[in-house]
């Protein structure tokens, strides 16, 4: 599939019944070539609004997050999620939802290329690594999703709740960052 078939195919998607619940899938956006590719769990209420993952004030950290390594949404940068379509009442993702929505997400990253994955969170990062392991006992390390390098850090909506883990998850950027550069 091509991204227009790509994306048609996540719109008229009812495989694991989230759809009937949700607005609107909620695809990704960014840079279809980006080297950067950053994932997060599912939509919220607010992206399920809109139809773009990571916006409100979640988004707006994300955003910071990446001018302060000199990264833009959408110039290099494509942002996803594990889940095309918002759980109920921002549950995390279930295992079957998970499974019939990963089939799209691999499809993107075939078709962006990135250089590197950022997990955005411990749901994104648990489900790209097949892991039970903590974000803390993942981070500082380079892992691998479909041949890709993938760094995990917090998602920004837990920042917005866990201030003093702002700097470690600054940490983690600074780490993306001199991954990228020697790839």
């Amino acid at each position: 599939m091509d991204w227009t078939e790509l994306k048609a195919a996540v719109k008229g998607c009812t495989a694991c019944g989230l759809r009937a619940g949700c607005r609107q899938t909620v695809f990704g956006v960014g840079d279809e070539k980006a080297r950067w590719l950053l994932v997060g769990e599912a939509p919220g209420s607010e992206e399920d609004r809109l139809g773009e993952p990571f916006v409100g004030q979640a988004g707006k950290l994300l955003d910071n997050m990446l001018a302060a390594i000199g990264l833009k949404r959408g110039a290099d940068v494509y942002v996803a999620n594990i889940l095309k379509c918002r759980p109920p009442g921002n549950r995390d993702p279930q295992p079957e939802e998970v499974m019939k929505c990963t089939p799209h997400l691999r499809r993107q990253i075939e078709l962006i290329q990135p250089r590197l994955i950022v997990a955005l969170g411990r749901v994104a990062a648990q489900t790209l690594l097949n892991s039970t392991a903590t974000i803390g006992s993942m981070r500082g390390r380079v892992f691998r999703y479909a041949g890709v390098p993938l760094i995990v850090t917090y998602h920004p909506a837990y920042l917005l709740r866990n201030l003093p883990d702002k700097s470690k998850s600054w940490h983690d950027l600074l780490f993306a960052k001199r991954t990228m550069a020697e790839l």
